[in-house]
């Protein structure tokens, strides 16, 4: 069994939406085969907790104005670290960069075949880790700012 053409057409309109928000790292599986609940996950990140929620309701919003759908279940929203959004056919999850690397659903799913996504999406790959060096530089160059030092 693969993901119906109506959950691809879900995963892709959710996948530019995420990437129109610049999310981090956006990856869609084929559940179908091993969950019988959905078809397809999709799987992206922020590195802060107001990008994620921003993130969520860019996609509820196209989904219900480009398809005319909304979520069943919105769970995650109090701390906005994890949200997910269950629309039946698909579950999107949009994590904090942090919580994305501890929880590794990848890992989890890799067995299962990725789904084409629009472009834009596909060109996040790589963002999480690109931040996550900026961030390090940047509190690197501060503590030697602290200790007197000077930044190169």
């Amino acid at each position: 069994m693969t993901a119906t053409d109506r959950s691809i057409e879900l995963i892709n309109v959710a996948a530019q939406a995420a990437a129109d928000k610049l999310a981090h790292d956006i990856i869609a599986y084929d559940v179908s085969d091993v969950l019988s609940i959905t078809d397809a996950f999709l799987l992206a990140s922020a590195p802060n907790d107001r990008q994620v929620k921003s993130i969520v309701d860019e996609i509820e919003e196209r989904l219900s104005k480009d398809l005319g759908v909304k979520p069943v279940r919105r769970e995650g929203d109090r701390d906005a670290r994890w949200i997910l959004l269950d629309y039946v056919d698909i579950v999107v999850h949009v994590q904090h960069s942090e919580e994305r690397v501890f929880y590794a659903l990848e890992r989890l799913w890799k067995d299962c075949p990725e789904l084409d996504l629009p472009e834009e999406a596909k060109a996040t790959r790589g963002k999480g880790a690109e931040h996550a060096q900026r961030e390090e530089a940047a509190a690197e160059a501060e503590d030697i700012r602290d200790l007197g030092g000077e930044v190169l």
